[in-house]
C-alpha cells in the first residue's frame, strides 16, 4: 500500500477548470502526493481541493457548498479556481473553514501549499487583482511523455517572471481524470472583450493562445489515451490566434487536428457571434471530422440591449448567421445562452427575443436571469428590473425554449446521425428493455446538449456508429443500428 499523502480533487463549473484540474492532478502526483478515486472521495484524502467556479451567483453558493461539506469530512481543504482567484482574501476571511485559499499563481507550487496545509501553515491569501493589468508569458511547446504532458525546463517556479503567470499557471502537466473517450483541449486563457456582464477577464486574464504545435502535441497525447472527440474549449474560440498575428489560425488548425490518428471528432465551443467569419463557418461545416456544431455566445437579440452588454448584433443579423451556417450544414447543431432581466430590458426588447428564439430553431438553449456581478460595469447600470419581473420573463422564455428544443429534436427523427457511444444505457439510468447505448450525436455536447439512446448489435464503447433516429424524448433521442 501507498504511504503517500491523499489528496481529492473535486472539479466544479465549465470544461475550462476541468483542464485546469488534469494540470493540478498532475503537478500533485509530481509533488510526491497519490489522487484520490472516485470510491475513496473526500472520506479517503488528507485534503481535499476544490477547483471552485465563480461566473454567477449559483456557482458561487455551489463551490461555497462543495467547500464546507469536504471540511464536514474531516478532510484539510484547499479553495482553488475562479473564485478562490476571484476573491482571494476576502473569501478566506469569510470561509475560516477552508485551510487555504490559493489563486493561479500557487498552481506552479501546489505541492509546497499542501505541505503548507499539512504542517498547519497558514499562508495568507492573495488580494485580488485585475489580472487584464498583468502581461502574459508564452506557452511553451511540450512533447507527450509517459502519462503526463511535460513543459521541458519549466519544472519549478523560479523558472517564471514574478506575477506574469497566464490565467491558469504555465502548463506543466496534465494527468486524464475519469477517462472515457471525450476531453476538453484548451486553446487559449483568458478574454480581451469587455462584456459589461462579465468579471471573467478581470480574474482570468488578457487573451494568451497557445501555439498550434503546442495543441496538436497535446492533442497526439490525448488520442493515445483513448480519447476519440476534442471539445476545444477557451472564453472565446473566436479570437484564437490573433496574439498570434493569425486570425486564421484556428481555420488552419481543425484539419490538423481531425487528421490526428485515433481523433475521429473535433468540436469547437464558446464561438463569439461577431467574430465568426465565413471562413470559420467553411471550416467547422466543410472539414472531414470536424462536428457541424455551433456553440454561439448570443446572449440576446434586441439590438439596444446587445449594445447595452458592449456585444453586437440583432435579430436578424443572428438570423443570417444561422442561415449561413445551414446553407452549409443543414443539420448543423446550435446551441446558445441568453441573459433576461438585463438592465434597461423593455418589453419590446423581450418579444424581440422571443421572436428570434422562435424562428432560430436551436439544438439547445441555457436562459438566465440577470443578476449583478461585483466589479462589472452593468452592476452600476440605470434601469434594474424587478427581480419578480425577471423572474417571469425567464419562466416564459425557458418553457418556450424546451418546447421548441424538443421540436427541434423531433425533426431529426427519420435522419441519420453519426454518434459516439459513451456509456451503456443501464448505467446511464435507462429502462429501455432491450438496454442499448447512450452517446452524442455530432449536434450534441457532452454535459449540455441532450443524448442519443443507441439499440443494435455489435455495440462497443467508444465506437461511433451511423444509426436512424426512430424516435424522441425532449431533447434526447433514440435510434436504431441497422
Amino acid at each position: 500500500m501507498s504511504t503517500r499523502r491523499k489528496v481529492s480533487l473535486i472539479t466544479l463549473g465549465c470544461a475550462r477548470n476541468e483542464v485546469d484540474s488534469e494540470e493540478l492532478a498532475a503537478r500533485i502526483e509530481d509533488a510526491g502526493w497519490d489522487l484520490a478515486d472516485g470510491a475513496d472521495g473526500a472520506d479517503g484524502a488528507d485534503v481535499v481541493v476544490v477547483n471552485t467556479c465563480g461566473f454567477i451567483e449559483a456557482a458561487k453558493k455551489d463551490s461555497i457548498d462543495t467547500l464546507l461539506a469536504a471540511h464536514d469530512s474531516g478532510a484539510k481543504v484547499v479553495a482553488a479556481g475562479c473564485m478562490a482567484e476571484r476573491y482571494g482574501s476576502e473569501l478566506a476571511a469569510a470561509l475560516p473553514e477552508a485551510d487555504a485559499v490559493i489563486g493561479f499563481d500557487d498552481y506552479t507550487a501546489i505541492g509546497d501549499r499542501l505541505d503548507d496545509v499539512m504542517a498547519g501553515r497558514r499562508r495568507d491569501a492573495h488580494t485580488p487583482r485585475d489580472r487584464r493589468t498583468l502581461l502574459p508569458i508564452s506557452p511553451v511547446e511540450r512533447p507527450a511523455h509517459g502519462s503526463h504532458v511535460v513543459v521541458p525546463g519549466h519544472g519549478g517556479q523560479d523558472d517564471l517572471p514574478d506575477g506574469v503567470a497566464p490565467a491558469s499557471g504555465p502548463r506543466v502537466l496534465r494527468r486524464r481524470l475519469g477517462g472515457g473517450p471525450v476531453a476538453p483541449l484548451k486553446l487559449a486563457s483568458g478574454c480581451d472583450r469587455r462584456c459589461t456582464f462579465c468579471a471573467i477577464p478581470a480574474f482570468r486574464g488578457a487573451y494568451v493562445s497557445r501555439p498550434p504545435a503546442e495543441v496538436l502535441e497535446e492533442a497526439r497525447w490525448l488520442a493515445d489515451h483513448g480519447v476519440r472527440e476534442l471539445v476545444l474549449v477557451s472564453e472565446n474560440s473566436t479570437s484564437y490566434g490573433k496574439d498570434l498575428g493569425d486570425l486564421r489560425a484556428l481555420e488552419k488548425l481543425l484539419p490538423e487536428l481531425a487528421a490526428v490518428d485515433g481523433v475521429e471528432r473535433v468540436r469547437v465551443s464558446y464561438l463569439q457571434p461577431a467574430e465568426t467569419r465565413p471562413g470559420l463557418i467553411e471550416a467547422i461545416c466543410g472539414t472531414p471530422g470536424v462536428a457541424p456544431y455551433f456553440d454561439m455566445s448570443f446572449q440576446h437579440a434586441s439590438g439596444p440591449v446587445l449594445r447595452s452588454m458592449r456585444r453586437f448584433g440583432d435579430r436578424e443579423r443572428f438570423l443570417g448567421l444561422l442561415d449561413q451556417i445551414r446553407a452549409l450544414a443543414p443539420e448543423a447543431g446550435v446551441r446558445s445562452n441568453f441573459i433576461v432581466g438585463f438592465p434597461g430590458e423593455t418589453e419590446d426588447d423581450f418579444e424581440e427575443l422571443v421572436e428570434f428564439l422562435s424562428a432560430a430553431r436551436l439544438d439547445a438553449v441555457g436562459v438566465f436571469g440577470y443578476s449583478d456581478e461585483e466589479g462589472t460595469e452593468a452592476a452600476n447600470l440605470d434601469g434594474k428590473l424587478d427581480p419578480a419581473d425577471v423572474a417571469a420573463r425567464v419562466e416564459e422564455l425557458s418553457g418556450l425554449a424546451e418546447e421548441l428544443t424538443a421540436q427541434r429534436a423531433e425533426d431529426r427523427v427519420g435522419s441519420v446521425v453519426r454518434v459516439l457511444l459513451e456509456d451503456k444505457a443501464e448505467q446511464a439510468g435507462d429502462a429501455e428493455p432491450d438496454g442499448g447505448f447512450e452517446g452524442r450525436a455530432e449536434h450534441q455536447a457532452p454535459e449540455v446538449d441532450g443524448t442519443v439512446l443507441v439499440r443494435g448489435e455489435g455495440l462497443a464503447l467508444g465506437d461511433i456508429v451511423e444509426a436512424r433516429v426512430v424516435g424522441s424524448d425532449g431533447v434526447d433521442l433514440i435510434a436504431d443500428v441497422s
